[in-house]
């Protein structure tokens, strides 16, 4: 009996042991199991997946695994039946605990003629694997596929209408025809003029607004460009003659009491100026004036997609007082301290004289800009922006539309002004242009509305 008694408390002692030693490899195969045999898919994300194929199409995709890593990421274009491989990468096993490589972005370009693609449609597709033993080992698939159309056949130019004369600060168009396409415009040196449909689109014509800067002593570039959605580009030339612009030289003498009543108001908006009074002015001068026209070239990056004026633009009536690219020399105590350039027209009548919009236009900025003080901008479409600043008063808002001859604000000497008038400038895609063309009407008839005339046959 005392044997028996032994006998069971020896296999009660023991059960508990088998019964550890089940758990802990219940527990072991349990990590093994969700470890390497996991069963989530690689993810794969792309920011562009095309449409279109060309000879020069980006695509651009993010594939990772968080868990057991990537093993491998194939690209693949299929067309009847066959397929052809874009690209491919195998990932190493990169430890014990790491298996394999977590995230990994891929830029290729994608080439229909080195891969052999026909004209037509084919699939796209991207193949992701992990290194999970699911699959016999083979991994976790994750398969990205979708239709796509190749298309190596680059977009068809045809010039209408191109700029014979421009100068330097001077303005002009190009028309033309283009089919087939997504983006398209004109480059004149090295800026960019988006074209605008010249009347509904149907017929593939359309208008770019096109500018020199005052800046240029050549033209080293003048091409429409046009790029369709299979990346395929054409650049068809034209030749303007660039003639010379007089440009006048200007004195500005800056004195203590233009400075004790100016620099305060500065101080409000750029608390960031330091020292004396007249290093404070070359702040303003300089930086300020750089970042100010900065935000006028960026507010003039979305324009309104077709023409809101018409007829020569309106000039403030009264006397000029500086031109368009004067070249300042700005003194102080008869030394010679800064070099700056007037990108406007000043005209001044009586003191606080009504503002009239030049055109029919949006307005697209109405507060206060540094130098330029309290400011109006309206937004006359394609890319024709005109600019009125040192008002002394605003009656407008963003948004509002103004019809030619409507009143936006009153003259006045906020910003860097010494005196009541108006400063107005034009610009033609964010680029300063000189107004007397836009105040001729003969100018606009012979640059503008004639060859638009001609071009509607």
């Amino acid at each position: 009996m005392a044997r028996m008694n032994r006998r069971f408390k020896k296999k009660r002692s023991s059960f508990p042991f088998f019964l550890i030693l089940l758990l802990i490899l219940a527990g072991a195969g349990g990590y093994i199991f969700i470890t390497y045999f996991e069963g989530d898919k690689p993810q794969i994300a792309s920011s562009n997946s095309p449409e279109y194929i060309g000879n020069n199409t980006p695509f651009n995709l993010t594939v990772s695994d968080k868990k057991s890593g990537l093993r491998s990421v194939k690209i693949a274009a299929i067309q009847n039946g066959k397929e052809k491989v874009i690209f491919s990468k195998e990932f190493p096993r990169q430890g014990k605990d790491t298996i394999g490589t977590n995230q990994e972005t891929i830029n290729v370009v994608l080439n229909a003629k080195a891969l052999n693609l026909k004209e037509g449609k084919a699939v796209l597709k991207v193949e992701v694997t992990d290194y999970s033993f699911r699959g016999l080992l083979k991994g976790n698939l994750a398969i990205l596929a979708h239709d796509i159309t190749i298309d190596t056949k680059p977009p068809r130019i045809a010039i209408i209408h191109s700029e014979k004369y421009i100068k330097p600060g001077g303005a002009g168009i190009v028309i033309y025809r283009v089919d087939d396409q997504i983006k398209h415009g004109v480059m004149l040196n090295d800026n960019y003029h988006p074209g605008f449909p010249l009347t509904d689109g149907s017929d593939s014509k359309y208008i770019a607004y096109i500018a020199l800067p005052y800046t240029a002593s050549e033209i080293t570039k003048s091409v429409i460009i046009a790029e369709d959605a299979a990346g395929n580009r054409t650049v068809k030339p034209f030749a303007p003659v660039m003639q010379k612009a007089k440009q006048k030289k200007d004195r500005i003498n800056v004195g203590d009491s233009f400075l004790s009543v100016k620099i305060p108001e500065f101080e409000v908006h750029y608390p960031e100026m330091e020292g004396a009074l007249v290093q404070k002015y070359l702040y303003a001068n300089r930086n300020v004036r750089t970042m100010n026209n900065q935000k006028i070239h960026d507010l003039c990056m979305n324009p309104e997609m077709t023409r809101l004026w018409s007829g020569k633009f309106l000039r403030m009536a009264g006397s000029s007082r500086a031109g368009f690219a004067d070249h300042r020399t700005y003194y102080y105590n008869g030394d010679a301290i800064d070099k700056q350039v007037h990108l406007g027209m000043d005209i001044a009548s009586t003191q606080h004289a009504p503002i009239k919009a030049a055109g029919t236009g949006k307005v697209i900025f109405a507060d206060y800009l540094g130098i330029y003080g309290n400011m109006v901008m309206l937004d006359h479409g394609q890319g024709v922006v005109s600019l009125y600043s040192h008002l002394s008063q605003i009656n407008v808002a963003p948004g509002d539309s103004l019809s030619k001859g409507d009143i936006l604000g009153n003259s006045g000497k906020s910003g860097m002004a010494g005196g009541d008038h108006l400063h107005f400038s034009m610009l033609i895609n964010g680029i300063f242009v000189t107004p007397k063309e836009w105040w001729d009407q003969h100018w606009i008839e012979v640059t503008i509305d004639g060859p638009l005339a001609d071009a509607k046959f």
